[in-house]
């Protein structure tokens, strides 16, 4: 599935014609095309549907999700929730690209009003991984400064350099020579479209009869009395002549298409444009302005125009007022007029590059995960997964509030371990409100119950009843035994134990899965681009070669199972055989065990981190490698590189870390930063519920 994100240089660029004939384009090249206009901008005295979906509906049958609210989405960007827009308008994607080939999505234009519309279009292009078209429109400008124009624009979403970044289309393209001449001066001026990696996909000449608008619209945008209809739903505005001449002077401009302005007492311009339409001359129509009304006597010598069609219509405004505000009228397309919708779709279809287009959509390429997806993806999941996760430290504030958030949402159904009382205060002081069905269980009224079970669990170490009793006071315990009696199906600790305290009860009474040795943990680390795996970084604090394969191996299942095509990188100061010593020759030898585990995995090392996330750097360091420049796992030789990377990566680059997710446990059981947020918790839970749905399967030994 492959998806275009169109976005304009600047205003007026015709953003909506170049998406009906997008759609068009390569409807007709047999591809199965989705329209998404994430984001409502309507104009002043737009009351109707949103103007793009409704007119890709009306003129290629394609129905699209209802884009978000203006108002709605300046109060999220308003209270720095960037994040939940994102994950809204990924919702949105997934419902338009349902079935679908290839995707349209139309981004914001710039207006006085949303001067925020480029940064936010970055974001969307980033957060959808697509394409990047842009659209521009020649203005009163030189090519030096249009080609700056595209230049400036293509830099923010990466520049040629990215891959993604595909080319611009130019819309209205007035030129006496034709558009390819046009084209080619362009390019002498614009080194950014002489080179092979930025393509000019299509060049859109200017059609008048386009950008004619009916009477009728000119009537209800002016607020326009209408005094005789006539043909005003069919007839168009070519041209505008404000009457302020002698008739003698006026009637060489009476043309098919003219609107012609003057005021109401202007009796003999209004016999002159009857005569011509009298004469067949389908004139636009007759406004008249000022406030005066035409005199009855007048009117009825003009019946026989009127019943040619004529429409005529009055305004109080007088006739520079009129003509200003016919200047400014907006030339969008009507969401009724299929008329022009379709001449339009036809038009710009006829002038895109559309063989490469079709092309494009047929090339194979490396799908990256975004962070908005990622987040997305996560809480559908856990939705349909409806676990029981227990919380331990369950009157701590930002689980209970992290509780009260994944029940109202259905990401999980969630056990808080503590007093009611507690969590109730907590609530109260926090301003939480707790939703229905939220569990609370009181550890005192239910301890005793699980102490048999883990004497059972422990008769081999020795465990006796007043032991496990005394063990069960913490409730990490106990949250691990209603785990280990599958009574929940996770459980998420941390936010004030340490991740020993989280992990050893696990290991005691959850154990490793079959055909695992270790138990080690993954950092999903929410990059400005992708989303990647690192591991690991909580748990083990200086693995063996076998010990790192094993890491290696779990790292890439946890990364499959969440949506990340594994490519795994052993980590190291050194690339391929270019290092020596004993903490390379462990990764050289970890690599060597791993790929004789899984032979069809792609995993390489050892490779340094640029090696490994650098294309560029890559290809220099190890040709040749599956892995290099692309890696997706990284996976580090021992905790204290880990724990620091990810650290650094996180606060340095100002990127969420989602974890640490234990791996390699029979049930999941999973550790929360002490420092972690309300959102950490959130998304912890979800990764928890997941897990829970999908167990381990069991490796080769």
């Amino acid at each position: 599935m492959h998806t275009f994100f169109i976005a304009p240089t600047g205003f007026g660029v015709g953003l909506t014609s170049i998406s009906l004939g997008m759609v068009g384009a390569l409807q007709r090249a047999g591809l199965k095309v989705g329209f998404l206009k994430p984001i409502a901008q309507p104009h002043p005295g737009d009351l109707g549907p949103e103007r793009s979906s409704e007119l890709i509906a009306r003129t290629h049958d394609l129905h699209s999700p209802r884009p978000l609210a203006l108002h709605h989405v300046e109060r999220l960007l308003g209270d720095g929730d960037l994040d939940a827009l994102l994950e809204e308008i990924i919702s949105q994607y997934q419902e338009a690209a349902r079935d679908k080939d290839v995707v349209i999505v139309e981004g914001m234009v710039p207006t006085r009003q949303a001067s925020y519309a480029a940064r936010v279009n970055v974001h969307l292009a980033k957060s959808l991984d697509a394409d990047v078209i842009l659209v521009s429109a020649p203005e009163q400008e030189s090519l030096n400064e249009l080609a700056d124009r595209v230049d400036i624009q293509a830099q923010l979403f990466g520049g040629p350099k990215d891959p993604k970044v595909l080319g611009v289309i130019l819309n209205k393209v007035r030129s006496e020579d034709g558009t390819e001449a046009f084209a080619a001066r362009l390019r002498e001026h614009s080194p950014l479209l002489r080179r092979d990696d930025f393509r000019l996909l299509g060049c859109i000449p200017w059609l008048e009869e386009l950008n004619a608008p009916r009477t009728r619209d000119i009537a209800d945008l002016l607020g326009a009395r209408v005094l005789n209809a006539g043909d005003y739903d069919q007839r168009r505005m070519l041209k505008i002549v404000l009457c302020a001449r002698a008739v003698a002077n006026t009637v060489q401009l009476l043309k098919p298409g003219t609107l012609v302005v003057t005021p109401g007492d202007r009796d003999d311009i209004i016999l002159a444009a009857s005569l011509a339409a009298m004469n067949g001359t389908p004139l636009a129509g007759l406004l008249l302005c000022s406030d005066f009304l035409p005199d009855p006597r007048i009117m009825e010598l003009c019946r026989g125009a009127l019943q040619t069609g004529l429409p005529v219509m009055t305004v109080a405004t007088g006739s520079y007022d009129t003509a200003t505000h016919l200047n400014r009228l907006n030339k969008e397309i009507p969401v009724d007029d299929t008329e022009r919708a379709f001449k339009v779709a036809d038009h710009v279809a006829g002038h895109l590059d559309h063989d490469w287009l079709s092309a494009r959509c047929d090339t194979p390429r490396e799908l990256r995960l975004s962070p908005p997806a990622f987040r997305y993806q996560l809480v559908q999941r856990a939705k349909a997964a409806n676990k029981r996760i227990v919380l331990p430290e369950g009157s701590e504030p930002r689980t209970v509030q992290a509780a009260a958030i994944c029940q109202a949402r259905g990401i999980a159904r969630c056990v808080l371990l503590a007093k009611p009382e507690a969590v109730l205060a907590v609530a109260k002081a926090q301003g939480i409100e707790l939703p229905p069905g939220l569990e609370i269980l009181d550890p005192d009224l239910i301890r005793s119950r699980y102490v048999e079970p883990m004497v059972a669990l422990r008769k081999g170490k020795g465990l006796n009843a007043p032991m496990a009793l005394a063990q069960l006071e913490d409730t990490v315990v106990l949250g691990t035994m209603m785990l280990a009696l599958d009574e929940v199906d996770g459980l998420v600790s941390g936010a004030i134990h340490t991740t020993a305290n989280t992990i050893r009860p696990a290991l005691q009474l959850i154990k490793t899965a079959p055909g695992y040795n270790l138990v080690s943990s993954v950092f999903f680390m929410l990059l400005p681009d992708q989303v990647v795996v690192y591991g690991d970084c909580a748990v083990n604090p200086d693995p063996s070669a076998p010990e790192l394969a094993e890491i290696a191996l779990q790292s890439a299942a946890s990364a499959l199972a969440f949506g990340i095509e594994p490519r795994v990188a052993m980590l190291s100061y050194s690339t391929g055989d270019s290092g020596s010593g004993e903490e390379v020759e462990k990764v050289r030898e970890a690599t060597r065990l791993a790929r004789a585990l899984a032979p069809t995995l792609l995993l390489d090392g050892p490779l340094q981190y640029d090696a490994a996330a650098i294309d560029s750097v890559g290809q220099q360091k190890a040709p040749g490698s599956p892995v290099a420049g692309r890696a997706t796992v990284f996976v580090f030789p021992d905790l204290n590189t880990g724990n620091t990377t990810y650290k650094a990566v996180q606060r340095s680059a100002d990127c969420v870390s989602v974890g640490p997710m234990l791996q390699g446990l029979r049930k999941p059981v999973n550790d929360l930063s002490r420092g972690a947020l309300v959102d950490d918790i959130v998304y912890t839970i979800a990764l928890t519920a997941i897990q829970a749905a999908n167990p381990p399967a069991t490796t080769a030994q």
